[in-house]
């Protein structure tokens, strides 16, 4: 395997590299670039299987670099010093990526998982979506990925009509598809979606405001009634919230 390093201060790439050949054991070949040119010159030329890429360098961002290759086929892992907004990015994504200071422990999981999926082929599609979330575009037009055991899903944001929590799992409902099973718990995408305007009517539910249709008052605290007649529960202490939210939408 072929791995790699860009990143332009030469202490944190030392440090890297040393990591990564504590891990690959002499196996695989690492290279290093130093910034946006140097690293794309690289790709072209060593053709790499796994590159780690600094979010922010003296020549550009790795944004910029990405942008500039057509159809990348590596594995990608992120490297930011607690870029709030790049992470995020990553999450909707679902692109991996490492804090700075590197944990030896994160750096070989990622690495792990890298090799694992060496022969996955959804790279671009999970740029794409990362490229909507550093973008302009609106809300509503940008996507998610989701991941379940056996696949990758490529979602738009505006399809989700919620998510309930199951346990440490989160379950989404999607327009005209069946359920999504992700191995992340709802508050976790509570941070991700509360952005876009997605509120938390009850501990179990996150909502997609414009799928609401009506809001049913029989019962205590009330009840939502979604696109395609899905029923969620609003509770006690939410009430007065989502009373007030829907009433100035």
């Amino acid at each position: 395997m072929k791995i790699l390093l860009i990143d332009n201060e030469p202490e944190i790439r030392a440090v890297l590299k040393e990591m990564v050949e504590a891990w690959s054991k002499g196996m695989h070949s690492i290279e290093e670039a130093t910034g946006v040119a140097t690293g794309i010159e690289k790709i072209n030329s060593f053709n790499p299987d796994v590159v780690f890429l600094d979010v922010e360098m003296n020549d550009g961002t790795g944004f910029d670099l990405l942008s500039k290759l057509s159809k990348p086929s590596f594995q990608l892992i992120f490297t930011t010093a607690h870029n709030q907004y790049a992470i995020q990015a990553f999450k909707f994504s679902a692109i991996d990526y490492l804090l700075k200071p590197v944990d030896p422990v994160d750096l070989n999981t990622a690495l792990q998982k890298a090799l694992e999926n060496i022969s996955s082929n959804t790279l671009q599609h999970q740029l794409a979506v990362l490229m909507q979330q550093v973008g302009n575009k609106t809300e509503t037009d940008k996507q998610i990925v989701l991941k379940d055991i056996d696949k990758t899903y490529f979602i738009k944001m505006n399809d989700i009509l919620y998510c309930e929590a199951e346990g440490s799992y989160t379950k989404f409902y999607i327009v005209n598809a069946e359920p999504i099973f992700v191995s992340r718990n709802l508050r976790s995408y509570e941070e991700l979606l509360a952005p876009a305007g997605f509120i938390r009517t009850h501990h179990s539910c996150l909502v997609n405001p414009a799928k609401i249709k009506v809001y049913d008052r029989k019962t205590d605290s009330g009840t939502l009634i979604l696109e395609g007649g899905h029923t969620i529960p609003v509770s006690q202490r939410k009430k007065d919230f989502v009373i007030q939210f829907l009433e100035n939408r």
